[in-house]
C-alpha cells in the first residue's frame, strides 16, 4: 500500500497542512490566512490562538480532501512533520494553558532600545561563538526579556514557575498533545538555534546565556533532534506519529536536499533566507552571516549552515498592494513590472524593520531613491522585485567570501519564485544559474522528509533521490557581469541612504 506523510506548515501570514506521497508530490492541501496585528509602528504580533485554530482547521480540511479518494485510508498516513516561522516567541501559563501575551513576531522591532542597552554593556557579539548569533531584535531571547520586563503577567508567571515559552512549533505540539492535560513541551535543534539560548556545540541551553538574560531554564522546552518520533496525534481514531520538526528555512534546506557541504538554497517568502551547508562543524562568518543548525536527523551527526537573512521580500509586494494600492493582488506585481524593461534609475531599499545580513543595521529604514518626473508605478513595481535580488547578491558575495568556493548555481523556492521575471532578474544580478523545482512547496516537503525518515517511509538519504526529482526550471544570466556590477554598486549607494533613520 502507498505511504503518505503530512506536514504542518505554519508561516508568518498563513497556516497550511499538506500531504505528500513517497515521490514528494502533494496530494492534498488546505491553507488559511490569519490576522496580523500592528499595535504600534514596528510592532508585529499574532494571536497564538489564531495560529493554533488555523492549523487545526487546516489539518481537518486537508484530511477530508485526502480521504475523498476512496482508495485512501487514514492508515496510509504514516507520520506528520511540523515546520514553522522561526524566532516568533510565545509565552503562556502552564496551569491555564492561556497565552499571556500575543506572539511577538520575528520581524518585530519593539526591542530596539533593549538591544542597544545590551550591546552598550557587552558588545553585539558577546555570545556569537556559543550561539552563532549577534544580539539583535531578530532573535527570541530579547523578545522574551522584553515580555518579562514589560508584561506583568509574564513576569509573575516567570517568578512563580508557571511560565512556559517557546517558538511556534513548541506552542503547537504542547496543544496538540493535550495542553494542560500532559502536553509535550519540546522544540528541535533548528528552532532552538534561533533563540540565542542554545549552545551550538552541545545542542543544549547555555546556562551562561540564560544567566545573562536572567531567564529560568525551567520555562524553556526540551531540545530534541529534527527527526524522531516525539509523540502521537489522534486523527479519525488513529494515533499518528509527530516525527519531524524544522524551522521553516531549515525545512526548505532539507526539502531542496542540500545534504552536501557547499550546497545552498534561497527561499523567497515574507522575508528571504539563504542557507549554505558547512558540514558537521559550526563555521563562524567574517562577513556578517549567521551560524545556525541546518538539521539533525535522529542520532546522525548535526549538520550546520551559514545563513543570510533578509527581513523584507514578499512582504514588500504586500505593501504595494495593501498600503500603496498600486496592485490588486500580489501576482499583479509581475504584470506591472513587465511593462518596463528597467526601473528608470529607481532603487527601493525595503528596510521596513532595519536591514539584516550582511549589513545588520537596525537604524535603517525603507527608502526609494532615484525618483524623477519620469517615474511611474511600473518602475516602483520592478524596483521592488529587484530589491530582494540585490540583497540576495549581497548575501551571496558574503558566503563566497567566507567559503572561498563561489557558488556556481543557486537552488530557489518560495512564493516569489513563481515569477519568471523575478527569477530572471535574480540570475542576471548574480551572474550564475538559478534552479527552481517544479514542485515548489519545499518547506512543507522538508518537514515531511524529516518525519518520513523517522518512521521508515524513506530508509536513508539515498532513498530521497526519487523525491521531487522532476526537471527544474533553469534561469541563466542574460546581461553582462559589468552591467550587473554597475547596477549593484548603485544599489549599495542606495543602501547607504537608508542608514541612521531610526
Amino acid at each position: 500500500m502507498p505511504s503518505y506523510v503530512g506536514a504542518i506548515d505554519q508561516g508568518t501570514t498563513s497556516s497550511r497542512f499538506l500531504i505528500f506521497d513517497e515521490t514528494g508530490k502533494y496530494v492534498a492541501i488546505h491553507q488559511l490566512e490569519f490576522p496580523q496585528h500592528y499595535p504600534r509602528p514596528g510592532w508585529v504580533e499574532h494571536d497564538p490562538n489564531d495560529i493554533l485554530n488555523t492549523v487545526s482547521t487546516c489539518i481537518d480540511e486537508c484530511i477530508n480532501k485526502f480521504l475523498d479518494d476512496n482508495a485512501r485510508s487514514i492508515k496510509d498516513l504514516k507520520a506528520i512533520g511540523i515546520t514553522n516561522q522561526r524566532e516568533t516567541f510565545i509565552a503562556w501559563d502552564k496551569k491555564t494553558g492561556k497565552p499571556l501575551h500575543n506572539a511577538i513576531v520575528w520581524c518585530d522591532v519593539r526591542t530596539l532600545e533593549l538591544v542597544h542597552r545590551l550591546i552598550k554593556q557587552n558588545g553585539v557579539d558577546v555570545f556569537r561563538k556559543s550561539c552563532g548569533l549577534p544580539i539583535s531584535t531578530y532573535f527570541s531571547a530579547v523578545k522574551l526579556l522584553w515580555m518579562i520586563e514589560n508584561v506583568p503577567a509574564v513576569k509573575d508567571a516567570h517568578e512563580n514557575d508557571t511560565l512556559l515559552v517557546g517558538t511556534v512549533d513548541t506552542w503547537l505540539i504542547w496543544n496538540l498533545t493535550g495542553g494542560i492535560n500532559g502536553g509535550l513541551h519540546i522544540t528541535d535543534v533548528t528552532n532552538a538555534s534561533r533563540t540565542m539560548f542554545m549552545d551550538l556545540n552541545t545542542l543544549e541551553w547555555n546556562q551562561q546565556i540564560l544567566d545573562f538574560f536572567n531567564i529560568k531554564k525551567s520555562c524553556l522546552p526540551r531540545i530534541c533532534s529534527s527527526s524522531e518520533i516525539y509523540c502521537h496525534y489522534k486523527i479519525r481514531d488513529k494515533e499518528i506519529p509527530i516525527a519531524g520538526i524544522l524551522g521553516d528555512q531549515q525545512a526548505a534546506f532539507v526539502g531542496q536536499k542540500c545534504f552536501k557541504s557547499g550546497e545552498a538554497k534561497n527561499t523567497y517568502g515574507t522575508g528571504c533566507f539563504m542557507l549554505f551547508n558547512t558540514g558537521n562543524t559550526p563555521f563562524f562568518s567574517k562577513s556578517g552571516l549567521l551560524t545556525t543548525v541546518g538539521y539533525k536527523f535522529g542520532n546522525m551527526p548535526t549538520v550546520y549552515a551559514l545563513e543570510g537573512s533578509i527581513a523584507v521580500a514578499g512582504s514588500a509586494i504586500q505593501w504595494l498592494r495593501d498600503n500603496l494600492g498600486i496592485i490588486n493582488e500580489s501576482k499583479d506585481v509581475n504584470t506591472l513590472a513587465a511593462l518596463t524593461p528597467d526601473t528608470g534609475g529607481v532603487y527601493f531599499v525595503t528596510a521596513f524593520s532595519g536591514l539584516y545580513a550582511p549589513y545588520w543595521r537596525d537604524d535603517a529604514r525603507g527608502c526609494i531613491v532615484g525618483i524623477t518626473q519620469y517615474t511611474r508605478k511600473e518602475h516602483i513595481a520592478r524596483a521592488t522585485l529587484e530589491a530582494t535580488c540585490f540583497q540576495t547578491r549581497a548575501i551571496l558575495e558574503a558566503m563566497n567570501n567566507d567559503s572561498g568556493h563561489p557558488l556556481t548555481y543557486l537552488k530557489v523556492d518560495g512564493g516569489m519564485t513563481a515569477s519568471d521575471l523575478c527569477m530572471q532578474i535574480q540570475a542576471d544580478l548574480l551572474g550564475i544559474q538559478v534552479e527552481r523545482p517544479m514542485m515548489r512547496e519545499t518547506t512543507a516537503l522538508g518537514a515531511a522528509i524529516a518525519a518520513g525518515l523517522a518512521v521508515g517511509v524513506w530508509k536513508s538519504l539515498n532513498d530521497l533521490d526519487k523525491v521531487n526529482s522532476d526537471d527544474n526550471d533553469l534561469f541563466k544570466p542574460q546581461i553582462s557581469s559589468n552591467d550587473a556590477t554597475q547596477r549593484y554598486q548603485l544599489w549599495q549607494k542606495a543602501v547607504e541612504k537608508s542608514f541612521d533613520w531610526a
